[in-house]
């Protein structure tokens, strides 16, 4: 599982830096244009992905900060938003590669942000859900890019795996 979850966080590492690559060519009004996606922006929606993984980093290591709201700008500067992202993208990477196989397989619990219930539920699939949960909104902001007339920027799994970072996962 370990060699699992370091493929996904290099992976999203890669795939975080092609997505804001795309979307460092756009003006600040493209950045800021409600197209129509959850968090309505490209900065919107990427602002959100920072605030989901610091939260759940906080969640999972009991460090860090981690924002109240889901929809919280924490950086209206776009290039100081980048920055935030290539650190946390670190800080996501030297986690997970720390991490046992019995701590993979543990338990852990943590307090919900929307109802503020307390949950407990193993690691691995909460991993998961991290994961997956990036794959899913840089996929709108793909959407978003596209819909702004920038090119599709190819961000699929099988071909971060064929980049020389990638290739160890393959």
């Amino acid at each position: 599982m370990k060699q699992h979850f370091m493929m996904f966080a290099a992976y999203n590492s890669w795939a975080n830096q092609r997505i804001y690559e795309a979307a460092g060519n756009l003006t600040e009004d493209e950045l800021r244009r409600d197209v129509g996606a959850f968090f309505k922006s490209v900065l919107g929606t990427l602002n959100h992905l920072l605030v989901a993984d610091r939260i759940w980093l906080k969640r999972f290591t009991g460090e860090g900060d981690a924002p109240s709201q889901l929809d919280a700008i924490l950086f209206d500067d776009f290039d100081k938003l980048r920055a935030a992202r290539q650190a946390e993208d670190a800080r996501i990477v030297a986690w997970i590669s720390s991490l046992s196989d019995q701590a993979l397989a543990g338990r852990f619990s943590y307090m919900t942000v929307t109802d503020m219930r307390t949950i407990s539920q193993r690691l691995a699939p909460a991993l998961a859900h991290f994961f997956n949960h990036q794959t899913h909104h840089r996929g709108q902001v793909h959407m978003a890019l596209t819909a702004l007339g920038e090119p599709s920027v190819q961000l699929d799994l099988i071909a971060f795996q064929r980049t020389e970072e990638g290739r160890a996962f393959a």
